[in-house]
């Protein structure tokens, strides 16, 4: 595997539609861009608080064994195809945004962090995702770090997008539930395939 593909899948799956981009959307519309652009810094602090989890636990399991590392490899890339299915046989439901109430950016930031911090999804994610991307032979905690950190930035990056657009976003229910539909099967495609090769490539990974 290589830089650019996993800067690919990343791109990918940080634009498919998901309670990250809805609850900034959400926000922007109960209290408008600022809060919006709080909250997505907010997300990026919570996402961090991942990225340094995943390399402080990965890094212990290696630790103590390459085996079990090599074991996390193997479980992350089967965690992947299932995340795959799942989007690919996901039923269409209405994308209706959770009521937000207008606070102020301070607290759309606090919440923001703790909306991210807490997603159990998202650790599973980054402990699944990032093993399969790193260097044999190299300090494993600044890869991960590295890695992790331009997953959060493009998530980021994709919310702020989604905040500038909200009204748009809002305008068509028809255009929005179309353009969700094809990023989510993209993305659903993307990780099975991408699941599939790393769960049969040889276990040799490069930056």
């Amino acid at each position: 595997m290589t830089f650019l593909t996993f800067l690919i899948a990343a791109t990918v799956l940080a634009i498919t539609p998901g309670p990250g981009i809805a609850y900034v959307v959400a926000r922007t519309v109960a209290g408008g861009r600022a809060e919006g652009m709080a909250s997505c810094l907010g997300t990026a602090v919570g996402g961090l608080f991942h990225v340094a989890a995943a390399a402080l636990g990965l890094s212990l399991l290696i630790a103590r064994s390459a085996m079990l590392f090599s074991i996390v490899k193997y479980i992350g890339a089967a965690y992947l195809i299932y995340l795959g299915i799942r989007l690919l046989i996901r039923k269409e439901e209405a994308a209706d945004l959770a009521p937000v109430t207008s606070h102020g950016a301070r607290r759309a930031f606090r919440e923001g962090i703790l909306v991210e911090a807490l997603n159990v999804k998202t650790a599973l994610f980054f402990l699944a995702f990032l093993p399969q991307f790193v260097a044999q032979g190299q300090a494993l905690i600044p890869q991960l770090v590295l890695l992790g950190s331009i997953c959060v930035t493009l998530n980021t990056l994709v919310d702020v997008g989604a905040v500038l657009a909200a009204s748009r976003l809002l305008g068509s229910s028809a255009a929005r539930a179309a353009r969700a539909r094809f990023l989510t099967r993209t993305s659903g495609a993307v990780m099975l395939g991408l699941g599939g090769y790393l769960a049969l490539a040889r276990r040799t990974f490069a930056l």
